[in-house]
């Protein structure tokens, strides 16, 4: 599957630590690249980064069908429901799909907490969420063998707060920015049910080249608190610096949230815009340094 588009987990201090649970937990894991801080000022680091001075800065790891990276940051940010994945157990393609599923909630819910119970729904003769040890969010589903094929793992969006209701917006926001999208399935409440308006969407999913993500408006008894933060940001790999720019003047809603990259975007859901070959550039000689003095990627300054 070639993936445009890429969740980031913030991590306090335990990105390889996450990586081993989640290899232990879906078995199918493999770890692609490892990045490290530099080990001085010198280099770029800064002085709120002296603590991490030569350890793992993030992993990059695939989790089945979608590639991910695990972020060595701080306690600034942390993960929340704002943005989870769901985990599709297909009986169409795994004639023990409902066992693999039970076997996985049990691994994930290890020192986690259950926001749905595992259990029979409208839309799934058997479903879950649960949140790790980690504070991600999971959704597993045993899918529809006769639906549409979908990708093992989704990214899911929820609109609540202050973005409450908009999630068909965003939808329509994000496929007019990318070739090759499609609009999926859609799923309207039909009445009110808690902050959502009828017309709210209880589920809903567009895709960009192969992927799919699902994007829907908090609906129910519950007014959550939570809403999208730097916890969990989705990077986008860019061919050249044509593209980062046109990305970057549709996504950059919040200056004062720019740097190294990383823009929130009307939604305030955090993405960071940079090069397909982001991991090359961070070779060069000072690319740190540079890093930290972007705010936007501009790829010409690191060929210098």
């Amino acid at each position: 599957m070639v993936q445009k588009i890429t969740p980031n987990i913030w991590c306090n201090g335990n990105a390889q630590e996450m990586v081993d649970f989640y290899t232990e937990a879906f078995g199918d894991v493999a770890v692609i690249h490892t990045e490290y801080y530099p080990n001085t000022v010198a280099e770029g680091l800064a002085d709120f980064q002296l603590a991490l001075a030569g350890k793992v800065l993030s992993v990059q790891f695939r989790i089945y069908d979608l590639e991910f990276v695990a972020i060595n940051g701080g306690s600034e940010f942390e993960p929340n429901p704002s943005i989870s994945f769901f985990v599709n157990f297909d009986p169409s393609r795994d004639d023990k799909a409902r066992e693999h599923l039970d076997e996985l909630w049990q691994k994930l819910g290890d020192s986690g907490k259950v926001r749905m119970e595992l259990d029979e729904y409208p839309f799934s003769p058997h479903y879950g969420w649960l949140e790790d040890k980690f504070g991600v969010n999971w959704q597993l589903i045993l899918a529809d063998p006769d639906g549409d094929p979908r990708p093992m793992i989704m990214p899911s969006l929820l609109f609540t707060g202050r973005v409450q209701d908009q999630a068909r917006a965003a939808i329509e926001h994000y496929v007019s920015l990318f070739d090759d999208t499609e609009i999926g399935t859609i799923y309207p409440y039909g009445e009110p049910t808690g902050p959502a308006k009828a017309n709210a969407l209880a589920f809903g999913e567009f895709r960009v080249g192969d992927q799919w993500i699902v994007a829907m408006d908090s609906g129910g008894d519950v007014q959550h608190e939570f809403t999208f933060s730097e916890g969990v940001s989705l990077a986008i790999s860019c061919r050249d610096q044509a593209e980062i720019d046109k990305l970057w003047s549709a996504l950059s809603t919040v200056p004062e949230a720019e740097q190294c990259g990383w823009c929130k975007d009307q939604f305030g859901v955090s993405w960071q815009i940079v090069p397909e070959n982001m991991n090359q550039l961070m070779a060069t000689p000072d690319a740190f340094k540079i890093m930290m003095q972007q705010h936007k990627i501009v790829i010409d300054e690191y060929n210098q």
